[in-house]
C-alpha cells in the first residue's frame, strides 16, 4: 500500500485514485438497464458464450470488474468454477440478489495477486478497461496476468467509439502498447464476441503472457 510521511515521521495510507467509474457514479442505471434486459428476456450472454468457448469443462474463471454478475452466473452454470470480484458495492449487493449463491466478492482488480490464481481465464468486458482510475490500466493488466494459469488467457471488451460518459478513450495502439509493458500479448483481436473482423467501433482481445 502507497504511504505518505507525516512530519512526526508516522506512516499514513494515501488516498486512493478515484476511478473514472467513481467519478461517473453510474452504477444504479447500469445494474437497472441490466436488470430490465434480464426480466425482458434478452440475451446477456454474448461475452459467456466466448468465454466458454475457451475453456475445458470444469474450468477455473475469475471475471475481474463483475457488475451485477450477468457473465458470472452464466459461466458458472456451464459448470465452471467461478470467482467474481467487483468493487462497486451497490453491483455487488445487485448480482447477490439477482443471482443467490454466486461467489462473489467486494474487491478491486489491482488488489489480485498470484496467490489469487491460477485462473485457466480472466475475463475483464464491458468497458472495465475504460472505467479505471488514471495511469492504473498497466497496473490492471500487470495484476490479472499474475493471477494466471501456465496456459491462462484474458478475454477483455470494450467500446473504441460512443464510450459510456466518464469513460476514457482507449485506441487499440494504447492499449496494446500497455498490454505488452504488462507482459502480455495479442492471441486475437475481433469486432465483436461472435468473433467478426476487427472494426473501429468495438473491440474484443484474447491475450495471454507473452513467451521471454
Amino acid at each position: 500500500m502507497d504511504v505518505t510521511t507525516l512530519p512526526q515521521g508516522e506512516p499514513t495510507p494515501m488516498t486512493p485514485r478515484r476511478t473514472r467509474w467513481q467519478e461517473a457514479g453510474n452504477s444504479g442505471g447500469f445494474g437497472k438497464r441490466f436488470a430490465e434486459l434480464i426480466a425482458a428476456g434478452e440475451d446477456v450472454d454474448g461475452e459467456a458464450r466466448l468465454a466458454d468457448t475457451l475453456l475445458p469443462r470444469g474450468a477455473r474463471v475469475l471475471d475481474a470488474g463483475a457488475g451485477m454478475g450477468r457473465v458470472s452466473a452464466a459461466l458458472l452454470n456451464r459448470g465452471h468454477d467461478v470467482v467474481a470480484i467487483e468493487p462497486d458495492a451497490a453491483l455487488v449487493r445487485q448480482a447477490r440478489e439477482t443471482y443467490p449463491g454466486l461467489p462473489i466478492e467486494e474487491r478491486d482488480i489491482l488488489d489480485l495477486g498470484p496467490d489469487d490464481g491460477p485462473f485457466d481465464l480472466v475475463v475483464c468486458v464491458g468497458n472495465v478497461m475504460l472505467y479505471l482510475a488514471e495511469g492504473t490500466e498497466r497496473d490492471a493488466l500487470r495484476a490479472m496476468r499474475a493471477a494466471l494459469g501456465d496456459n491462462g488467457r484474458i478475454l477483455v471488451g470494450f467500446h473504441l467509439q460512443d464510450q459510456p460518459a466518464h469513460a476514457r478513450t482507449y485506441t487499440p495502439a494504447e492499449f496494446e502498447a500497455d498490454l505488452t509493458a504488462a507482459g502480455l500479448r495479442v492471441d486475437l483481436r475481433a469486432g465483436t464476441y461472435q468473433l467478426h473482423p476487427a472494426n473501429d467501433a468495438y473491440s474484443v482481445w484474447i491475450l495471454s503472457r507473452a513467451q521471454h
